[in-house]
């Protein structure tokens, strides 16, 4: 593999990166590699949350349900496995496994970053001024960094509710979510955005019995409404009891039981309750007023399309921003900020070319502009949406819910988004991504070869039918 030489015209500035996640990680590789001198601090570990208590774990576990759901459906595919009826999760492996790969990412990030020259400093860091930061080790001693550029990416928490406070063996936050050692009989989840939806499908499918409150009208309301509405189907069909339009007034546990009371007064009964109501950011009491960084009204850092913020040396990245809650624009951000420091090419971050994933059962992938952005009048577009359901493939491999969807620019028949309900859509909206970032004709989707019989091939067909439009 091809080697990069550092730029040694960057190697006099000093850049300390305070968070180890996706966009710090991210940004002292990049900034190493373009010669910069790099000291990231971190408090538990590298990768951050995102490695240690949220993507990779959680992810890991809802691997571990698509087994499951893999194993359910065999008999439909005429292979009988003996004792089906009777197996179960073992779940002391399952959760070992899960931290196992977050430890494992974790070392594997932190071993890349110092092969590339990074100086990892454990422990919390706090801004002095905007050239200063303060860091208090575990052992309790401290020492004082001097940088010319500071990134934050100090990321988010758990939001609590007042009324249902976790206590890490009924009631649950999402990072305490792995210290269950068995099945729940019976898993009550509080709010149903992603986080919701994703351990709702999960748990199900491991055999719990779950009921999801929410408290709009359908679950994952910030998803395209037809995606939305195939997860509902799926849920109904696997059994997940939905609670809509529902809010939850608090959580009270009671021996072995919880009890989740609903603004209505109605009071839901279960063995263990979930609350994922978002995610407040680790801004409070950093140092960002001395080093003169302003805050948004909901407590996120203020940036600017090359991630700087108020202080001009100063940029931030990743969940303490709101821009998206997803790893991977944390990571652009990241990127973005430090090319911006080291004067290297730079595009400022484009949110209508970000692609995102729920990991359910089915999943849902989106890229780029919403139909709900083109109802609104934000877009002028075309839209053809192309059922599963007459996909060869799809029919060999039993999938029982699914579409796919591609938004193009009236006009000029440029793709501008897409949606895809699928398993692994994750991967199948790649190629919708790639036309969206580079504003590909829907011909060229339409005439480029795809393989038959594939899941894929409905993207395709989806272009075919909008060239209709032309």
């Amino acid at each position: 593999m091809e080697s990069v030489s550092a730029d040694r015209s960057n190697e006099a500035t000093r850049l300390v990166i305070l968070g180890g996640g996706p966009g710090g990680y991210e940004a002292a590789s990049v900034a190493a590699q373009l010669g910069a001198n790099v000291t990231v601090v971190e408090r538990a570990g590298m990768g951050g949350s995102a490695v240690l208590t949220d993507v990779v774990p959680s992810k890991t576990l809802i691997a571990t349900a698509d087994a499951v759901r893999r194993v359910k459906q065999a008999e439909a595919f005429g292979v009988h496995v003996d004792g089906l009826d009777s197996a179960v999760t073992d779940f002391s492996v399952v959760n070992h496994r899960l931290l196992d790969l977050a430890k494992e990412q974790s070392s594997d990030i932190r071993n890349s970053l110092e092969r590339a020259g990074v100086r990892i400093v454990i422990g919390e860091g706090r801004l002095i001024d905007n050239h200063t930061v303060a860091v208090a080790h575990p052992d309790g001693s401290e020492q004082t960094l001097d940088a010319d550029a500071i990134l934050l990416a100090v990321g988010a928490h758990p939001r609590e509710l007042p009324t249902a406070k976790p206590d890490g063996e009924r009631i649950f936050n999402w990072t305490q979510i792995y210290n269950m050692n068995e099945v729940p009989e019976h898993l009550i989840v509080v709010g149903s955005g992603v986080t919701g939806a994703e351990f709702a499908s999960a748990y199900n499918l491991l055999g719990a019995k779950v009921t999801l409150v929410s408290s709009r009208d359908r679950v994952l309301p910030g998803e395209d409404a037809d995606a939305a509405g195939v997860l509902e189907d799926a849920f109904k069909q696997n059994g997940v009891n939905v609670v809509s339009q529902a809010r939850a007034e608090g959580v009270e546990r009671k021996g072995d039981k919880v009890y989740v009371t609903l603004a209505d007064g109605r009071v839901l009964e279960g063995s263990h309750c979930l609350v994922a109501v978002g995610g407040i950011p680790n801004t409070a009491d950093i140092g960002l007023e001395e080093a003169g960084v302003q805050l948004s009204e909901s407590g996120h850092i203020k940036v600017d399309g090359v991630s700087r913020t108020t202080a001009t040396n100063i940029y931030a990245t990743g969940d303490c921003t709101g821009v998206f809650a997803l790893a991977s624009v944390a990571a652009m951000q990241g990127r973005i900020a430090v090319a911006h420091l080291l004067g290297d090419s730079v595009k400022p971050l484009n949110l209508d070319l970000v692609a995102s994933n729920v990991f359910t059962s089915p999943e849902i992938a989106t890229v780029g502009v919403t139909q709900r952005a083109v109802a609104e009048g934000k877009y002028q577009a075309n839209i053809v949406k192309v059922d599963l359901n007459s996909n060869a493939r799809a029919k060999m491999m039993n999938v029982e819910h699914g579409f796919v969807k591609i938004v193009s620019r009236k006009g000029s028949g440029t793709v501008i988004g897409g949606v895809v309900v699928a398993p692994r859509a994750s991967e199948l909206i790649y190629s919708l991504a790639l036309a969206v970032q580079n504003g590909l004709h829907v011909d060229d989707v339409a005439e480029t070869f795809t393989v038959y019989p594939s899941l894929s091939g409905s993207l395709g067909e989806a272009a075919r039918r909008l060239h209709r439009h032309l």
